[in-house]
């Protein structure tokens, strides 16, 4: 194994297909990778639907991207014709261990998973550097002795998003309300906190804070998104059909989100909201919004609770019989973070 040798790298390639909230958390490792070398462009390999997880980002100079069906060497090619220095495969999966080997680069870097260490010359393990999900990317620069220096994630609206936003807010009557996303996307169907329980939510906090609640949705949320804005009272904002940068954009405008665990919530802690993670199926500790000025809440106590499975298959007590309590006790500690409450 050769060491690598700083002044020969002029081009890297961090692969991270999908979702947006995967590749959102693996900008964990762009100030790291700058600080490292410091005279290289950085670039990303993400599916076409993804690729906004990375744009405008100033740390990224090109992404490259593909399509799920498309043919894995056509694929290669496009990676190859870039010339790499070093990939960074932090997927791992056969696939993208394919595009790694094939890639050209002198330095290949992955997951030491059984059955794809061929494609690496640098292994990391395929474990965690501390317990969230954003960590587990620093493990391939740890294999290559980058220094962490950083463990920041990094998204960044743009112009015309935050222009789309200022728009649709100059229509509040009252803009000294506080002003609360609620964001029902999911990945998963078992993931969603139903939307009765999302009414039950509101109603307390309306109860002891003035606040105006706006409900952020995406495809696949519109169901979900109707029932809350009919139940509510006073009526919500609602956000109309937006692309995810827009979305971002009106995340960026609310005081404070409440989210699913899903690629938004990531959002909004990236963008620096308090931010209130709902968790059922999945593990807070490893996909908690990853920022110093939010939280989560989880019904642990459930004997079914942190499944993984897609679909629940028993009555969804892990959002149903969510103890509003938990819920209000968080939401004041994080609503500390906010100016108008």
């Amino acid at each position: 194994m050769s060491k690598i040798k700083i002044e020969e790298i002029n081009k890297i390639l961090c692969i991270k297909p999908r979702g947006i909230g995967d590749i959102l958390l693996s900008t964990i490792v762009l100030e790291n990778l700058k600080a490292a070398f410091p005279h290289s462009e950085i670039h990303y390999l993400t599916e076409e639907f993804a690729k906004r997880a990375v744009e405008n980002n100033p740390f990224v100079s090109k992404i490259l991207t593909f399509n799920k069906k498309d043919f894995v060497l056509s694929i290669i090619r496009k990676v190859r014709k870039e010339k790499y220095n070093i990939v960074f495969d932090f997927w791992s999966n056969p696939k993208t261990a394919q595009i790694t080997f094939f890639s050209g680069a002198q330095y290949k870097v992955g997951y030491e998973k059984r059955g794809r260490k061929y494609a690496y010359n640098y292994l990391g393990k395929n474990g965690t550097m501390g317990e969230h999900s954003a960590e587990d990317n620093l493990v391939l620069l740890k294999a290559i002795d980058v220094p962490i220096i950083s463990k920041r994630i990094i998204y960044q609206t743009k112009k015309e998003e935050k222009t789309f936003a200022e728009i649709f807010f100059s229509q509040l009557n009252n803009k000294d309300q506080l002003i609360i996303g609620v964001i029902p996307s999911g990945g998963w169907e078992s993931k969603r906190c139903d939307p009765v329980k999302w009414i039950e939510i509101c109603n307390e906090i309306q109860q002891k804070y003035k606040a105006q609640f706006f409900i952020l949705w995406g495809p696949g949320d519109e169901k979900d998104a109707k029932i809350i804005l009919e139940e509510l009272k006073p009526i919500p904002l609602m956000a109309t059909n937006s692309s995810f940068g827009e979305l971002s954009g009106l995340i960026e405008r609310c005081d404070f989100i409440i989210a699913n665990d899903s690629g938004p919530m990531h959002v909004s802690a990236a963008l620096g909201k308090p931010t209130l993670g709902i968790f059922g199926p999945t593990d807070p500790l490893a996909h908690r919004p990853y920022s110093n000025n939010s939280s989560y809440v989880i019904h642990s106590e459930l004997h079914c609770i942190k499944c993984t499975k897609l679909v629940c298959p028993y009555g969804h007590e892990c959002m149903i019989e969510l103890p509003i309590e938990m819920v209000m006790k968080e939401i004041e500690q994080l609503l500390k973070f906010t100016a108008k409450s």
